[in-house]
């Protein structure tokens, strides 16, 4: 969360007044990368590999408040 956070909030363009239609976050989901396997866990969706379950994380929530607001509170 923090990271996007800080990211939205310290975007020059936002703040100087340009209107932000989009924002993609690199992972949705936890998943597989081809130097580092499964160790690093960067989604804002967590998967549980042995039982496959997703647990959206505080990230994943924060986003879905400001897209709801349209405003970064």
């Amino acid at each position: 969360m923090v990271f996007l956070r800080d990211h939205l909030t310290a975007h020059r363009a936002i703040a100087a007044g340009v209107p932000l239609t989009g924002f993609l976050v690199w992972s949705f989901l936890d998943n597989f990368e081809w130097a580092r396997g499964y160790v690093p866990r960067f989604g804002i969706v967590h998967v549980d590999y042995a039982t496959r379950r997703r647990t959206p994380e505080e990230s994943a929530l924060w986003l879905r408040d400001v897209i709801g607001k349209n405003a970064l509170t």
